[in-house]
């Protein structure tokens, strides 16, 4: 039995979004415990619950550990860098974030803004996911798990962009 299938699974989504539905609901059927963080509860309001285990306001609630992989889910929020922060101070196992490959994403700078030395920030995986050429939210979702399950089986996984 290899590391993957004797340790615990989790998946850390932050922020609602359609792909973060998308994970919460496929990393169930994946042996994953899955939790949502939405720092901001507004962003709820009238949408449908996100289907993984739990939902939480923030990370010390999401109790991430060294089995825990951090996914965030939209790359446009103006909090990714004090997630992001609070995400590398913690121990989790794996960070990404979704983004276009083409561009650096505007978790660098955030992080840079805040003192986040180069080596933290180089720990953050973006582009995330095995490249597929995804569009949709199920398709990034699909894309992410299947790379992280790559990488927890120490398999390259084709996340060459």
């Amino acid at each position: 039995m290899g590391d993957s299938e004797l340790s615990p699974r989790k998946l850390v989504v932050v922020f609602e979004s359609p792909v973060s539905e998308a994970l919460q609901r496929f990393a169930i059927d994946l042996g994953y415990h899955s939790v949502l963080v939405e720092p901001d509860p507004t962003r709820l309001a009238g949408t449908p619950r996100a289907h993984g285990d739990i939902f939480v306001g923030d990370l010390v609630a999401a109790d991430v550990d060294e089995h825990t992989d951090v996914v965030l889910s939209d790359h446009h929020r103006p909090e990714i860098g004090s997630v992001l922060q609070e995400v590398l101070a913690g121990k989790s196992r794996w960070i990404g974030i979704v983004g276009n490959p083409r561009h650096e994403g505007p978790h660098v700078a955030a992080l840079r803004e805040l003192g986040v030395p180069e080596d933290e920030i180089a720990r953050v995986h973006r582009p995330i996911g095995l490249n597929i050429g995804s569009r949709t939210g199920p398709e990034i979702a699909l894309a992410v798990l299947a790379g992280l399950i790559a990488d927890r089986n120490g398999r390259p996984g084709g996340f060459a962009f």
